[in-house]
């Protein structure tokens, strides 16, 4: 039986998996909701992949409970495969097959029957870009369409839950947006959980990011809330312009509040300065006072945020 409406479609709690002496992931616990494309994010190497592995039954946990809409991946396998589709980094094709008989192949061991099978090929077909594809043999294909033929399988069969891993690796820039537009458009209708290391993809796709090392969550929260959690404090960047680079240095750097500064080599005229502050005060007024004050010409003076790669490096360094 299914869990009610507002359960979550996937709670993993106290999950671990270990290989012999090797913990690749270490007693962790989240919760996914239903219609949520939720982040997965960690190094190559911190137990993503290991992790998905278990959710999807692939191999089962050392300890712990994983439920996907109700259902207890230990005692009700088969039906929690019914309700995942999976797209693992090396997607599953048999590159000698035309895209129509594989879509096929994959619905017929899925359990559907012919006459919905066909229907969700041509579903899958226009949902996925693969229109003038279907008489094409995959291996033929470019690595942008033989990875929405990946997606075009994870989905044959209507799952309620997608689990993508690594969707956009090996793919150029364009493929990279077409890729990333797809998953936004199912996650409008599914439950998708992203696998990445790629933050950039991650933060354009994902409502709720979670973030693994060594096998252990060390952050969760929307982007934003994981950007303020940043601790390195303020950075501003500047062009000025100024005769002594060292007295520029020397006295940016006599600001209370200021640690670093740096001055490049002149560019049209300009200096670029870095500046670095030691806490989260807005240093912006008293860095231009400090400008105006010594007669230097300002041409830009910005302050920058924290950001997702800042807190994912914070993290995961070491």
């Amino acid at each position: 039986m299914s869990a009610p409406s507002n359960s979550p479609m996937l709670s993993v709690k106290d999950l671990s998996k270990h290989f012999g002496d090797v913990k690749a992931v270490r007693n962790i616990s989240f919760e996914v909701k239903k219609g949520e494309v939720f982040g997965f994010l960690g190094p190559n190497g911190a137990g993503k992949t290991t992790t998905m592995r278990m959710i999807t039954c692939f191999i089962p946990p050392t300890t712990g409970t994983i439920v996907v809409d109700g259902l207890d991946t230990r005692q009700q396998d088969l039906a929690v495969r019914t309700k995942i589709g999976y797209l693992p980094e090396n997607a599953p094709l048999y590159n000698d097959m035309l895209v129509s008989e594989y879509l096929a192949f994959v619905g017929e061991i899925r359990g559907m029957e012919p006459g919905r099978r066909a229907s969700r090929i041509d579903e899958m077909v226009q949902v996925c870009g693969l229109t003038g594809m279907t008489g094409r043999q995959i291996g033929k294909l470019s690595k942008g369409y033989r990875q929405r033929v990946g997606l075009a399988q994870a989905m044959i069969h209507n799952p309620d839950l997608l689990i993508l891993d690594e969707p956009t690796s090996g793919l150029d820039p364009n493929q990279i947006v077409q890729i990333r537009n797809l998953i936004k458009k199912i996650g409008e209708e599914k439950t998708v959980i992203y696998c990445s290391h790629i933050l950039s993809e991650v933060s354009a796709t994902c409502s709720t990011i979670l973030i693994i090392n060594n096998g252990s969550i060390v952050a969760q929260g929307t982007p934003s809330e994981l950007m303020a959690r940043a601790t390195k404090g303020n950075r501003y960047t500047a062009r000025i312009k100024a005769a002594d680079g060292a007295a520029v240095q020397a006295k940016l750097r006599s600001i209370a509040g200021v640690s670093e500064v740096s001055v490049g080599a002149p560019a049209d005229g300009y200096l670029p300065v870095v500046i670095a502050a030691e806490a989260d005060v807005d240093l912006s007024e008293t860095l231009f006072k400090c400008i105006v004050e010594n007669g230097w010409s300002l041409s830009e003076l910005k302050r920058e945020s924290a950001s997702l790669e800042d807190v994912f490096t914070q993290l995961t360094r070491g």
